[in-house]
């Protein structure tokens, strides 16, 4: 089944408004999500109980883990789609979506069930205490043990429809969801709605994901037979070139961020020696950082269908001029939000606690964190086009250095040498060196294939 409109999308639309048709949608989906995630930090931080608010930053990175499957099986799965459907392989498209879709599902499951047994020592990893294990758990009841599939899946669903180029559905859906989510959230948190602290977050997180499933079922019903996206049970097979070509991609993917989680890990352990205002305001910290890292992220994911496609086509001069029109949006957004964030950095963090030693530790630790936003930027869409290409083990590589060889021990040397504040500066050593290496790869790869096509 060929269609014209994604064929005119892919090959022959200009540059800048296929990218703009494409990422628009994702970055308003991201900035909706990263609304969704500050959702949860604002309302319970108008409880102004610093316990409640550790709460939802000590099981940050149990969510932040939910992105290892959803990468695993959505990144995988969509650039597989997508450098498919630029070879005109309609089969492989549709048996690469299915294995996402049921292989998610699987998976979230299974992630529920273990976070569900071995719930007590997962809290003591988290760095959750005495005095606030009882509302982290709480928070994970709905979250984690009943929201894993629901969460993994609605983000998976997401990746398999923009894979065909539908990325104003793609975005709907998740924004269905997260909109939701905050308008329930003052409703199960707040003392005049149920009264249900840190775990109405996690109501309310859980109710949302699962509305943004139901908007991708009904989608998929209305667009039969007019979509790539196949949820047919007979199209799932454990074929070899699809479980490696999915798997090739996802599994690079899916590593970096269980190495985000780890390093989220020991950031909040070192923070959490400090007390639960230490706490309280690093997971604020956090959530405001998230809205740049959102957006560059949107952007890098919503051009890896046209990335992939080109590069499947060898169509690389539309490549390139996709890659240059989209680092000029990216990082030009990064450098004026990271000047913003440093010059409002105490009333950014007083929108959230009104309280004088959070607003104290939340200032130095923004103006810390936002100085590598640029950098972080560059990362993003280099990663992006590793993993459209299918370039999985460029993209674990850059994985691997940022958090294992640059980021943590950055987090134990500055810690020990500036204690609790030099945390805030390992994220901009760790991307300030990888932004570099970016560069200097992505102009490597471009050579590689312009001189693959002049030798055929």
């Amino acid at each position: 089944m060929e269609d014209q409109k994604k064929i005119e999308l892919f090959e022959r639309m200009p540059v800048p408004n296929a990218v703009m048709k494409l990422a628009v949608p994702t970055i308003l989906s991201s900035l909706v999500m990263v609304l969704y995630n500050l959702a949860d930090t604002y309302f319970v931080g108008m409880l102004n109980n610093p316990i409640e608010n550790a709460a939802v930053a000590l099981a940050a990175p149990v969510l932040l883990a939910f992105n290892a499957v959803n990468n695993l099986f959505g990144v995988g799965s969509s650039s597989m789609m997508s450098r498919a459907l630029g070879r005109r392989d309609y089969e492989t498209v549709y048996k690469s979506s299915a294995f996402g879709f049921y292989c998610s599902i699987i998976c979230g499951i299974i992630f529920s069930l273990l976070c569900t047994v071995f719930a007590q020592p997962l809290l003591s990893l988290l760095g959750a205490d005495a005095e606030t294990a009882a509302s982290t758990a709480a928070y994970m009841k709905w979250t984690v043990t009943f929201g894993a599939a629901p969460a993994i899946l609605n983000v998976v669903m997401a990746y398999l429809v923009r894979a065909e180029g539908a990325s104003l559905h793609a975005s709907l859906g998740t924004m269905s969801g997260c909109l939701l989510n905050i308008v329930l959230d003052p409703i199960f948190i707040l003392p005049w709605g149920l009264n249900m602290g840190a775990e109405g977050a996690g109501l309310a997180t859980f109710l949302s994901n699962c509305v943004a499933c139901i908007y991708f079922f009904v989608l998929l019903w209305f667009k039969r037979g007019n979509t790539y996206v196949s949820i047919n049970p007979k199209m799932f097979r454990l074929q070899k070139n699809i479980v490696l070509g999915i798997f090739g991609v996802g599994i690079p993917a899916s590593i970096q961020n269980l190495l985000n989680v780890t390093g989220m890990t020991v950031l909040n352990n070192f923070t959490s020696a400090f007390g639960a205002d230490a706490v309280a305001a690093m997971g604020i910290v956090q959530k405001i950082n998230m809205v740049p890292m959102q957006i560059s992220m949107g952007i890098s994911q919503g051009i890896m269908p046209l990335i992939s496609y080109t590069y499947a086509s060898r169509n690389i001069q539309r490549m390139k001029k996709t890659l240059m029109f989209t680092i000029k949006i990216a990082l030009g957004f990064s450098i004026v939000v990271a000047a913003g964030y440093y010059i409002g950095a105490p009333n950014l963090i007083r929108l959230f606690m009104d309280n004088p030693d959070i607003v104290g530790y939340g200032t130095r630790f923004l103006r810390g964190f936002c100085l590598g936003l640029p950098f972080l930027c560059m990362d993003f869409v280099a990663v992006g086009v590793f993993q459209a290409a299918g370039l999985g083990r460029n993209a674990l590589i850059f994985a691997i250095l940022r958090k294992v060889v640059l980021e943590i021990p950055a987090l134990f040397i500055l810690n020990a040498l500036f204690p609790l504040y030099g945390l805030a500066y390992a994220q901009f050593t760790a991307e300030l060196i990888l932004a570099t290496a970016a560069v200097v790869v992505l102009v490597r790869l471009f050579k590689k294939l312009e001189k693959e096509k002049a030798e055929k």
